[in-house]
């Protein structure tokens, strides 16, 4: 299903705006805003492996936060890779479940973390969206009451003297995804003021946490329309969402080399031969 919304959504921008967006995205992506990108995810995996550590602890369970770390890049790699988008995310509750010996506490804890991040993120969605005109200004009064009750229902799940550490790490990370999605933007052509970007930049992220593949299908679909919204046009959207999706793959690449690193380590495991 996810996959036929996406492959649906992405040919309904080709067959409105034609193929010139896709090409210009990718055309876009030089190695500054590579190098970029890259930095800024050392940033936020690292908060985002720093709230898993938080979360876990407060759980009952251990997590190293160099573990941690290692563990949230593999996840990102593989969420970024495959079909689902939480892919990564379920690898990474089982694996820490099973190196605790209590998967289901492994399990839960990824499933906290991610649920506070999103909390965090759309709090401050919301707060911006409040504050600066934007697409979806007259409608977010009535969403901030939905999100005071959400919140709350949270907070009473959860321990309450973990949220201050979880806010920062979670307002860290909102930040350094937004500035990715700003400096695609920039390196697409964008020149309008920080002012009007932030929320459209909010926007997309929130986009992005809906059923993709890859990440890709509603991001492109909602910064297309969130662009053409705010004037900027639909075209240079769709551009700068495949020039973020480009970014986003490439700053997941150390994932990838975790996970290969993992894979040639497993045998000696098996075999019985201890650790280096």
């Amino acid at each position: 299903m996810q996959l036929a919304v996406a492959g649906a959504t992405l040919a309904f921008l080709v067959w409105r705006l034609g193929t010139g967006p896709f090409v210009e995205g990718l055309r876009a992506v030089d190695g500054w805003a590579l190098a970029a990108a890259s930095g800024l995810a050392v940033l936020t995996t690292g908060c985002c492996a720093w709230r898993w550590r938080i979360v876990a602890r407060a759980l009952g369970v251990e997590l190293p936060l160099g573990t941690a770390v290692a563990a949230y890049y593999r996840s990102l790699f593989l969420n970024v890779a495959l079909p689902g988008g939480v892919v990564g995310d379920v690898h990474r509750g089982l694996s820490h479940g099973r190196d605790t010996s209590d998967v289901g506490r492994g399990l839960r804890a990824v499933a906290w973390e991610r649920v506070a991040g999103q909390v965090v993120q759309i709090l401050l969605t919301v707060a911006v969206l409040l504050a600066v005109p934007s697409p979806v200004h007259a409608v977010v009064p009535l969403v901030a009451v939905g999100l005071v009750v959400l919140v709350a229902a949270v907070m009473l799940a959860t321990r309450v003297r973990a949220w201050p550490a979880i806010a920062l790490a979670s307002a860290l990370v909102v930040a350094g995804h937004a500035a990715t999605f700003l400096i695609a933007a920039r390196s697409a052509g964008v020149t309008a003021p920080l002012s009007e970007m932030l929320p459209l930049s909010l926007l997309v992220l929130q986009a992005a946490a809906l059923p993709n593949v890859g990440g890709w299908g509603p991001r492109e679909g909602v910064t297309a329309w969130a662009f053409a919204a705010a004037g900027l046009g639909a075209s240079v959207g769709v551009a700068t969402a495949v020039a973020y999706g480009v970014m986003v793959l490439v700053a997941s690449l150390p994932g990838a080399v975790v996970l290969v690193a993992a894979e040639l380590h497993a045998p000696l495991r098996w075999e019985g031969v201890p650790d280096a």
